[in-house]
């Protein structure tokens, strides 16, 4: 059985998941944690918890959500995962992070590029990688299927979605993505988003002023 963990980094408010199952072996997914409380407060858990990190994973590479990236690399020596597609935004991360002010940034670059459809396994546990672009173009979302639940990034939020006045975000992606990956979920499935609180797809389904069925 998977377990997570919810940590509220930077001043983004970013929302960092470490994702565990029975054998102690954890993914620790968009590590927004910038300053030395942020980063000792994830270390500390994963400590005291006796997890063993094997992967990095990013949903997407906006500075709020890889400000943790080298770090996390450096300290448990695990490889970095992204989409192809995502290299233009991560290659950027350096200028971005000097213009929203975070001067500490550490650039990391990517070790495994991820699949549409294929799968991200930690333990007896794993992942599927569902390609959600829009927000940014190599956005993804895990989706573990027999609990019922993904970790969507930035792609929908509670009676909201992701952004796309950056560059190269596209509202029509979103909402195909959207309604093609993502509402075609069991109305049941809790989305775990890159920022604020928890949703499922049925109410988003509902109640979404941006993309309703």
């Amino acid at each position: 059985m998977i377990h997570f963990e919810i940590f509220t980094f930077n001043p983004f408010q970013e929302n960092t998941y470490v994702v565990w199952d029975e054998t102690l072996e954890c993914v620790i997914i968009d590590p927004g944690c910038h300053v030395y409380e942020e980063r000792k407060a994830l270390t500390n858990f994963i400590n005291d918890n006796k997890l063993k990190p094997v992967k990095l994973l990013n949903t997407h590479t906006h500075i709020d959500h890889v400000l943790g990236n080298a770090f996390i690399k450096r300290t448990y020596n695990i490889a970095l995962h992204i989409h192809e597609k995502e290299l233009p935004i991560l290659s950027n991360a350096p200028h971005r992070a000097a213009y929203w002010g975070f001067p500490a940034y550490e650039h990391a670059e990517p070790d495994v590029f991820l699949e549409e459809k294929s799968m991200v396994t930690f333990g007896n546990s794993s992942f599927e990688v569902l390609f959600t672009p829009g927000h940014a173009p190599g956005h993804v979302v895990f989706y573990h299927a027999e609990q019922g639940f993904c970790i969507g990034g930035d792609v929908l939020f509670k009676g909201s979605v992701g952004r796309t006045d950056l560059p190269l975000c596209s509202f029509p992606d979103l909402e195909k993505s959207i309604r093609t990956q993502l509402y075609t979920l069991p109305d049941n499935t809790v989305v775990y988003p890159g920022h604020g609180p928890s949703t499922t797809i049925g109410f988003e389904k509902k109640h979404n002023p941006y993309v309703r069925l």
